[in-house]
């Protein structure tokens, strides 16, 4: 067994700041790519839990994570008093996947845990968050381009979206997956797991027409900054247009005095909590003089004034179908599901 310079070191193994992937999994992503590139052999040296903790300012904890995982793996093995060193360099990976999401979100999370999960230990993911920065986004495909088997990508912009599908057209087809939305101008055989958002919207609320017809007004909560989907409006305006429904679009809630009669429909979750406190502050009764429903499920909006009524898409689907395609290599188009569930705000 030899032992590695730092310099062969910070060839075999090479963590990225800026990827969300657990710092462990870079570790053993980067020592799987190392063997499959040639760059290590069998019975090459690698350094120790603490060695490795101090050239990557890492915890002992996160480094000794990784080794286990390679262990297990049957790619590293040690040698009391003598180290560890790689035991089989015949290792391959199945698949690569680059995955990005435009943000860090407890719905996002879902779809990653689902992902993860249902892709299992074979699949190398590496993790990206752009924060719904188009210039990010195009950084970051641009720079891992022809590196990955797979690239799976959430498109949600506040600004500068219009040039994603050009960018987006630049990766293999039959390696692309589109979560969550389409992007307009992509075509032709590809995956993605997406939501229908006029549509969803739409056929939710026709479900809780009996509810609706004891409120007055229909509110939307649609911020002028945002990256939702504008066919949620559209769907919206098109439900109250044709159930016959008196309607309002409010961009900022804040400004919009509350009132008995009103049923509210919010996007972004600090404008529930303004909701919420609006109706206690004047003394209104939600789910009876007002009410209100809510975008994306979560445990929270099962407690908030005995249950939040909520339109949501099913997050772990998402995630769990769009893994399912991947191990397929298949190039189709799934709808996801998407439902109302009633509670006592409405």
């Amino acid at each position: 067994m030899m032992k590695q310079t730092v310099r062969q070191v910070f060839e075999i193994i090479q963590i990225d700041e800026y990827s969300t992937t657990p710092k462990y999994k870079q570790i053993v992503n980067s020592v799987i790519s190392a063997i499959e590139k040639g760059v290590v052999k069998s019975k090459q040296g690698l350094p120790s839990i603490n060695e490795l903790s101090m050239l990557f300012d890492i915890s002992r904890d996160t480094a000794e994570k990784a080794y286990n995982e390679l262990k297990k793996l049957g790619i590293l093995g040690s040698v009391p008093g003598k180290g560890f060193y790689i035991a089989s360099a015949s290792y391959r990976q199945k698949r690569r996947v680059f995955l990005l999401f435009n943000k860090l979100s407890p719905h996002k999370k879902i779809i990653y845990d689902a992902f993860v999960e249902k892709l299992g230990e074979e699949t190398a993911i590496d993790f990206y968050v752009y924060n719904n920065n188009f210039r990010l986004f195009k950084e970051l495909i641009q720079n891992r381009a022809g590196h990955y088997t797979h690239y799976a990508i959430i498109a949600h912009f506040l600004e500068g979206g219009e040039n994603a599908a050009e960018l987006i057209r630049q990766l293999p087809k039959d390696q692309l997956m589109i979560l969550d939305k389409l992007v307009p101008g992509i075509e032709g055989d590809y995956a993605a797991v997406y939501q229908d958002f006029e549509r969803d919207i739409f056929t939710a609320l026709g479900e809780a027409e009996e509810l609706l017809r004891k409120y007055k007004m229909l509110k939307l909560i649609f911020p002028s900054y945002t990256y939702h989907a504008r066919e949620i409006l559209i769907g919206f305006q098109k439900f109250c247009t044709e159930y016959g429904f008196a309607y309002k679009i409010i961009s900022d809630v804040r400004q919009e005095p509350m009132q008995a009669g009103d049923a509210y429909i919010n996007l972004m979750e600090d404008d529930l909590v303004v909701l919420v406190k609006q109706a206690k502050s004047i003394g209104l009764k939600v789910g009876q003089e007002v009410g209100i429903i809510s975008y994306n499920e979560s445990p929270l909006k099962e407690i908030i004034l005995d249950g939040i009524t909520v339109l949501s898409t099913d997050f772990e689907a998402m995630g769990r179908k769009a893994a399912e395609l991947i191990l397929r290599n298949s190039t189709e188009k799934i709808a996801n599901p998407f439902r109302l569930i009633v509670r006592k705000s409405l």
